[in-house]
């Protein structure tokens, strides 16, 4: 496994779309919606592995016919195929386990916001193994971000309406398994390998693990919970399959610590969501808690705009 910090696949193309601050704006508003749609199909008595599944169907679902038409699918091999193995298991089908398990109890606005501890967890294991670490701005950012993610935290936790220590346990878990993928995809990048090949086949595979997860579990796959929530459903696939093509490229260009922010972007908009689409009701710390994880985003975006001049 190559401890490389750089990725040596090459992004190709130009424009807006090749800014590293609009990938993670654009990627982190993205995620942010699953919080509410998760919370939806709780409501509804959707199982949370089902939902999960819906995400992975949706990223490689829409994913298929632009590789079909670019002529990239292949069966992968070798690395590719490790890579795709345990980056689904680590990227995609633990922590989205873990995140609609938790969402029915602790609140999908809460629970967006463990997004946002994502990268201190990263940014620790990056260290670890000696990758390319962010500026000292890059680094102000990620701990303005961690201050409003504790705020939250910490007010969440003592509310009357808090949810079971176990609950809140597992949502701590969500960031350090987001953590652990975000290092690997970067260390284990295959050679020349394309961002849409790997996002296709890391949440193929998760498919697989997840319909055989279900059988196990409940005999059948429990497709018809699906008719409780369809709108949410049918919005779930569309913002998956958008989601992690960018996703993907902005972890090709960015590196992990990079990519890991997205949690502070995805938790202040899932806490917005949570309020304004759901009706959840929060204290006004928690809410100075997600200002202040906003000016983190604000400091991240001006630190990656001063790398490129």
């Amino acid at each position: 496994m190559s401890l490389s910090s750089e990725n040596t696949a090459k992004p190709s193309g130009s424009g807006v779309m090749q800014s590293s601050a609009v990938l993670l704006l654009l990627t982190g508003t993205m995620i942010g919606f699953n919080f509410p749609l998760g919370k939806i199909a709780g409501d509804a008595g959707v199982s949370p592995m089902l939902w999960a599944l819906l995400v992975s169907l949706g990223a490689s679902g829409m994913l298929l016919p632009v590789l079909l038409v670019k002529r990239q699918l292949s069966l992968p091999r070798g690395r590719t195929l490790r890579y795709v193995v345990i980056s689904g298991l680590i990227s995609f089908v633990l922590p989205n386990l873990l995140l609609f398990s938790v969402i029915p109890h602790a609140g999908s606005g809460y629970t967006g916001l463990m997004f946002a501890l994502s990268p201190v967890f990263t940014l620790s294991l990056a260290v670890l193994f000696r990758m390319k670490t962010p500026s000292i701005l890059g680094i102000a950012g990620i701990t303005t971000g961690l201050i409003g993610a504790v705020i939250v935290s910490i007010t969440r936790g003592s509310a009357p309406e808090a949810p079971d220590l176990i609950w809140i346990g597992a949502a701590i878990l969500i960031p350090v398994a987001l953590a652990c993928g975000n290092i690997y995809r970067t260390i284990d990048w295959p050679e020349d390998a394309q961002p849409n090949v790997l996002a296709f086949w890391s949440h193929a595979f998760s498919v697989a693990v997840f319909i055989v997860l279900l059988l196990i579990t409940n005999g059948s796959l429990p497709i018809n919970e699906l008719a409780f929530a369809p709108t949410a459903a049918a919005a779930q696939i569309i913002i998956a399959g958008l989601t992690f093509p960018v996703f993907f490229k902005l972890q090709q260009k960015g590196g992990p610590v990079l990519l890991s922010q997205i949690g502070y972007v995805a938790a202040a908009v899932g806490l917005i969501t949570a309020t304004f689409i759901l009706g959840e009701s929060y204290s006004l710390m928690t809410w100075v808690g997600a200002g202040v994880i906003a000016c983190g985003i604000a400091i991240t975006v001006v630190a990656q705009i001063k790398e490129r001049l």
